[in-house]
C-alpha cells in the first residue's frame, strides 16, 4: 500500500514555505489523512494550505509527545477541523519543564487544551490501532527517567519535580509493503529504546523506516555515532531527520549513513 508523507512543519525553509523549530507531518495512507503535531504555532495551518491539502479534510491527529513544539497549533487545529479526533497517551498533562539554571521553565501544550476540547482528544493507553496498518505505540523499555535527568527535563506531579520519563511520548506505526515506518518526532527516549518498543509490538515484521527528530543536537561525537550503529544493526533502509538532530548531528549521520539518510525540511515528500 502507498504511504505518502509530507513534511508540513521543521526547521528548515524550503519552497518558499516558512519554517519554524518544530514538527509537523502529514501522512496519507489507505485514503486516510493523518496529521502528526502541529508545530509550534498557526505556521502549519498555512503550509497545509500552500501545499494544497485542507486542514478540514484530515481525518485523524496525533501528539507524538506533550512539548510546545509539536503541540501549540492544536487549539487551531480543533477550531479549523470539525470531526478528526486527535490522539494522546493516557498520560499526557500540562506539566512538562525544563531546567535552566535554577528555574523550570515550562515547555508543554498550551495549559487549557486538554480541559477546553475533551470531546476531541482521545486518550489512548498501550498499544494502539488507529486503523488497519496505523499504531501508535508507547514506551516500553525501563529506565527512562535516566535520559530525562540527563537532559534537565521535569514533570510537576502533585507539587513535586520528577524527571521526565517520557509515559508522554508515542511512535506512530504505519505498515507499509517495504516494512514498518516509525515516525517519532524527537526520539527522547533514545533512538534503540524505540526500535526495540516497537520490535517488541511487531516481532515478525521488519523495520523499513525511521522518520523524525532524533534529539542529538546536545550529544557528543560519539553519541550520534552510537546512533548511527544502532541504525546499522537493525537494518534500518531509510531514515529521514531534521528538527531536534540539527545540522551537525545530521552532517556526522550522513558519513556513516549514506544514501539512507534524508534530511527533514518543509515541503519534502516521502513516498514510499
Amino acid at each position: 500500500m502507498d504511504t505518502k508523507i509530507t513534511v508540513t512543519v521543521d526547521n528548515i525553509s524550503n519552497l518558499g514555505l516558512e519554517g519554524e523549530w518544530g514538527l509537523c507531518l502529514l501522512v496519507e495512507y489507505d485514503g486516510n489523512k493523518i496529521l502528526l503535531d502541529t508545530g509550534a504555532s498557526g505556521l502549519f495551518l498555512n503550509n497545509l494550505k500552500s501545499l494544497g491539502f485542507d486542514v478540514a479534510d484530515i481525518d485523524y491527529g496525533v501528539l507524538s509527545h506533550a512539548h510546545y513544539d509539536h503541540g501549540n497549533g492544536m487549539p487551531l487545529f480543533f477550531k479549523n477541523n470539525s470531526k478528526a479526533k486527535f490522539y494522546v497517551r493516557d498520560s499526557v498533562e500540562t506539566n512538562c519543564y525544563h531546567k535552566r539554571r535554577f528555574f523550570k521553565i515550562y515547555i508543554g501544550i498550551p495549559k487549557k487544551v486538554l480541559k477546553e476540547y475533551p470531546d476531541r482528544i482521545e486518550k489512548v493507553s498501550g498499544d494502539y490501532k488507529i486503523m488497519d496498518g496505523v499504531f501508535l505505540i508507547p514506551h516500553k523499555s525501563k529506565g527512562l527517567s535516566l535520559i530525562g535527568k540527563r537532559e534537565k527535563m521535569y514533570v510537576k506531579e502533585n507539587h513535586r519535580w520528577l524527571p521526565d520519563d517520557f509515559a508522554h511520548e508515542q511512535s506512530l506505526v504505519i505498515d507499509t509493503d517495504k516494512g514498518l515506518v516509525i515516525l517519532n518526532s524527537c526520539s527522547h527516549g533514545g533512538v534503540e529504546n524505540i526500535i526495540n518498543d516497537v520490535q517488541d509490538s511487531f516481532p515478525e515484521k521488519h523495520i523499513y523506516g525511521y522518520i523524525g527528530g532524533l534529539h542529538l543536537f546536545n550529544k557528543s561525537e560519539e553519541e550520534i555515532l552510537e546512533v548511527a550503529k544502532v541504525f546499522k544493526e537493525k537494518n534500518i533502509q531509510y531514515i529521514c531527520t531534521g528538527h531536534c538532530t540539527k545540522n551537525r548531528a545530521f552532517g556526522i549521520l550522513k558519513n556513516e549513513l549514506g544514501d539512507k539518510l534524508e534530511q527533514l525540511k518543509v515541503g519534502l515528500e516521502i513516498n514510499i
